[in-house]
């Protein structure tokens, strides 16, 4: 089995639950409140800012310079690509630059990130993809299931920019660049840093699932 394989066959049963979660079931169905969004929509901007870090971190542990080159690359794209489709809602919402630079990560965004933090600091290259690859393809895996619940939801005025993003081709393929990296990686990995490895995915695929209940809730 390969490595990404049993990752995500450990967070199996937490994948499975994100579909029936309220937040993201009312993004699919378009009746998310807006209060509810633009607070998630701040609180994504803060936790990508971190995201970053952790390969910036991966980077710095990498030797090889293809692996270093392949963090810098996310790296960019988190700041150019991603932060789009944030940008957009955020005009939309009347999020200003100087909220941003003002707003704090709730506890649940805070603590996740410091977990990822650590896991990239503690470990290499692997273990820094590991720690983000939860969140990575949860977000497609979310969005095409919507799509097959509901296959018009990428047309709607306003979530729709959300779920095309997350379930584009595009995205789905830097994926799969990740995936790959990961199980290169860890090719010589023994049992024991294999077993560690689901531990970290397991447990950011955990906080992921906080960060859902966070933005449904509101908690700050």
């Amino acid at each position: 089995m390969l490595t990404t394989e049993r990752l995500l066959a450990s967070a199996h049963d937490l994948w499975k639950s994100y579909n029936e979660h309220p937040f993201v079931l009312g993004i699919q169905n378009g009746d998310l409140a807006r209060e509810k969004f633009r607070f998630y929509t701040i609180q994504d901007y803060l936790y990508l800012l971190d995201y970053a870090k952790v390969f910036a971190i991966g980077l710095s542990k990498a030797d090889d310079p293809a692996v270093m080159h392949t963090f810098a690359q996310y790296i960019v794209q988190i700041m150019d690509c991603e932060m789009n489709v944030h940008e957009g809602y955020m005009a939309e919402l009347s999020i200003t630059p100087e909220e941003l630079r003002t707003a704090k990560p709730a506890l649940a965004n805070l603590s996740y990130t410091a977990y990822m933090r650590a896991c990239a600091e503690a470990g290499g290259p692997a273990e820094a993809i590991t720690a983000v690859l939860a969140c990575a393809v949860s977000y497609e895996h979310i969005a095409r299931e919507m799509l097959r619940r509901k296959p018009d939801a990428d047309k709607h005025p306003f979530y729709g920019a959300w779920v095309e993003s997350y379930a584009s081709d595009a995205y789905a393929q830097e994926n799969v660049v990740l995936c790959e990296l990961v199980n290169k990686l860890t090719a010589d990995y023994t049992e024991p840093q294999l077993e560690k490895l689901c531990e970290i995915f397991r447990n950011c695929a955990r906080y992921e699932a906080g960060f859902w209940d966070m933005a449904w809730k509101l908690e700050r």
